[in-house]
Order: structure tokens, then C-alpha cells, then sequence
């Protein structure tokens, strides 16, 4: 779900504010806002897009003049003192995210374009990060500013560096680094979320960064995968995985691209609902995910229904 209107305007603003003056937007300044938040199933739900008996707004999403992810460069962080490098959660997502680019999931997002071009459904994964420091305990990941830090501590790592460890940003944009947390999601609404800033150390690049909680045992963020495949903990941070990244796809960035008159984006309008029981990827990995709305299904009638029984979602077959 997205943060939109007066508050949304608000914080990318000061957003620009701290980028412009070399320090991690959200640092100082207010928070990048927090977007397409995949809320759990036991947390707030978002609005319900057309569920008001004689709507006439169309669900389908709408262009708002924003940028696109024409392709993603991704690096993924695991943050926490309790990771280890034999973790299934951390080999299970370098799997999924090697498979990811060029599959028929990928190219569910493949319609929408922006200001700088086409969704493609290239992604290239340069594999992952481990950072075993400790996350201050009480640490708010409803504020995307300690996010955001830790990207930028992995990006001040790689220009320090040279490239040899941390993270070297994809000069066009398309960078994309999820943190996963070792810290369970307690009472928080959400599972995940996805949103960008910028970094001093990456020459003012934008980057776009999501956040997960550790979903070990956790019922709200459950897809529920019966295939015996993944763990239950690796196979809810895949279904959220899916979720984040195809919205940051094609809604990166303020002043936002492609969500429906709610606010609601792709991931958004089709959470929770799980047409077949695995997706297959271009390497053949499989797992148990969600579709993502498709404006030119759902025109052509030719999508499965969503949770209000509009038929706009993907499954990605």
C-alpha cells in the first residue's frame, strides 16, 4: 500500500532535502516514505480497491509521469547477529533471485513503462552481503531510516573498497538491495515494504531499497507452501520477495508511476492470493507466490480474479 497525498508529498520532499545536502535521505530529515507495505494477513488491510457497490473508477492502476525500473541490478543484505552463512533462508533467496530474471513471473510486470523507458524483465543477481553487527534492540522498521543506513554502510563499504566488498551502485538507477533482518515482526501490521534514497557515497544515485522481517513461525506472512520444497520461514520471505520487487519495478520512486486510484500497486492488488500451487523460474526453482495485477488482463478479461473478484491478477505460468 502506498503513502500518498499531503504526508506523501511531505516526506519525499524532505527526502530531497537530506539527499541534496550528502547525507542518507531519511537520515536527519524525515523518512523516504515507506512504500507498497505487503501488509500481513492478520495486520490492517489496505483498501479495498472497487469494493463499493456502482463504482465507476476503473481498478486498473494509472500512469503518475514516474520513472520505471527497466531492469534490476540486485545485491542482497542479511542484517543480524543470529545469521549464518549455511542459513537455508540466505542459500534459498540467492535461488530465488538467480532464477527470478527472465521468468514468466518477471514478465508479468513487463507492460508498464515510465518516463525513462519499458519494464524488462532482466535482473542480475551479484549475490549477497552478510553483516552479523547486532540490531540495536527497539530499532523502528516502520521508519525506513535505519533501512536506508544500512544500505548506505554497505555502499560507503564498497567505495572504500573499490568494489571488493560491499556494494558497488548501479549507475542507471536500477540498483535494488533488500535487507533482511534477523528480527520477527511482533505487532507490526506489515511483512515487508519497499522504498529509495540516496547514498553520498553513490555520487547521489538513487537506489531502491526494501525491508523484511524474519517470518520464521510467523502465520500472518504465511503463504503457506504445502510442497515440502523450502522452509516455512524461506518460503514466506519468498512470497513477500515477490511482492516488494515487482512494485518496485513499477513504482520505484517519488513522484510515483503506476498504482490505482487507492494508491494501491501491482503486488497490492493481487496480495494473498494464490492461483496455482508453485511458479516455476527460468532455472527451474520453484515456489509458491503471489500474481501481480495486470492492466491489459484485466481490459482483456483474461485475468484471475483478485480478493474483490476483479480478474486483472498473473499468476506468471
Amino acid at each position: 500500500m502506498k503513502l500518498r497525498g499531503l504526508v506523501f508529498a511531505t516526506l519525499c520532499l524532505a527526502s530531497v532535502a537530506a539527499g541534496a545536502q550528502g547525507r542518507p535521505e531519511g537520515s536527519e530529515h524525515g523518512d523516504p516514505p515507506r512504500l507498497g507495505e505487503h501488509w500481513a494477513k492478520d495486520g490492517k488491510a489496505p483498501v479495498a480497491h472497487e469494493a463499493r457497490v456502482g463504482g465507476s473508477t476503473s481498478p486498473n492502476m494509472t500512469y503518475h509521469s514516474g520513472v520505471v525500473l527497466q531492469k534490476t541490478v540486485v545485491k542482497a543484505i542479511f542484517w543480524g547477529s543470529s545469521w549464518a552463512p549455511s542459513d537455508d533462508k540466505i542459500t534459498g533467496l540467492d535461488a530465488w533471485y538467480s532464477g527470478y530474471g527472465g521468468s514468466n513471473y518477471a514478465k508479468t510486470v513487463d507492460e508498464y513503462g515510465g518516463s525513462n523507458g519499458q519494464v524488462g524483465p532482466s535482473s542480475t543477481y551479484q549475490g549477497h552481503i552478510l553483516d552479523t553487527s547486532a540490531i540495536p534492540a527497539g530499532t523502528n522498521f516502520s521508519s525506513t531510516s535505519p533501512v536506508l543506513a544500512e544500505v548506505c554502510k554497505q555502499v560507503a563499504a564498497g567505495s572504500s573498497s573499490g568494489g571488493t566488498s560491499g556494494i558497488t551502485v548501479d549507475s542507471s538507477g536500477n540498483g535494488y538491495y533488500p535487507v533482511y533482518t534477523d528480527v520477527p515482526r511482533g505487532s507490526a501490521g506489515f511483512c515487508a515494504w519497499h522504498s529509495y534514497g540516496t547514498c553520498s557515497a553513490s555520487g547521489k544515485t538513487r537506489v531502491q531499497i526494501a525491508f523484511f522481517f524474519k517470518l520464521d513461525g510467523d502465520a500472518g506472512c504465511d503463504p503457506v507452501d504445502t510442497s515440502g520444497l523450502h522452509s516455512q520461514g524461506l518460503a514466506a520471505l519468498a512470497s513477500v520477495t515477490a511482492h516488494e520487487l515487482s512494485e518496485a519495478r513499477s513504482d520505484p520512486a517519488s513522484p510515483g508511476a503506476w498504482y490505482d486510484s487507492q494508491g494501491n500497486e501491482n503486488g497490492d492488488k493481487c496480495a494473498w492470493i494464490f492461483p496455482v500451487p508453485l511458479v516455476t523460474f527460468a532455472d527451474g526453482t520453484k515456489w509458491k507466490l503471489q500474481g501481480e495485477w495486470s492492466n491489459a488482463a484485466y481490459t482483456a478479461g483474461t485475468g484471475y480474479p483478485n480478493s474483490t473478484g476483479q480478474k486483472g491478477c498473473l499468476s506468471g505460468l
